[in-house]
């Protein structure tokens, strides 16, 4: 139960920290995706601690899940990330694999500048997906203010 405690925080951490964040989600065929990025002084130090997040305003944090649309259940994934700002410089997002009482969730954290937009892709293959991976993509811009 902690788990999801924990990740309803960071979807709400997401959700509150507007315009620095979002919190969406998109379908692909049997699955659902939810994802945010934040500014990771958004989040509690409590939070933050325990998933070993560095708390500054150059830094933010991509959360993503991946749910089974029927059950509602997430599912394993492979997940990798990429974020391009508006000149071209690419950034890739170390994402790793949270599993904790049943939620399974995957977090990165990047560095950011002011007023910085960033377009994201994200290659998310299920692991009972026996197709090609799905791309999601998205634009966020930050603020370190």
């Amino acid at each position: 139960m902690r788990s999801f405690k924990v990740m309803a925080l960071l979807m709400l951490a997401g959700a509150l920290a507007a315009p620095a964040a979002a919190q969406q989600s998109e379908q692909f065929g049997d699955y659902e995706v939810h994802y945010n990025t934040l500014n990771t002084n958004q989040l509690s130090p409590d939070v933050a601690s325990v998933y070993g997040i560095q708390r500054a305003g150059t830094q933010a944090m991509l959360n993503i899940t991946v749910l089974d649309q029927e059950t509602r259940e997430p599912v394993e994934a492979e997940v990798s990330a990429t974020a391009t700002n508006l000149t071209g410089q690419r950034r890739d997002i170390d994402l790793r694999q949270i599993n904790d009482q049943g939620a399974i969730y995957y977090i990165g954290q990047f560095r950011i500048h002011d007023e910085e937009s960033l377009n994201f892709s994200v290659q998310i293959q299920p692991e009972s997906h026996d197709g090609s991976p799905f791309t999601l993509t998205f634009r966020q811009k930050f603020f370190t203010g």
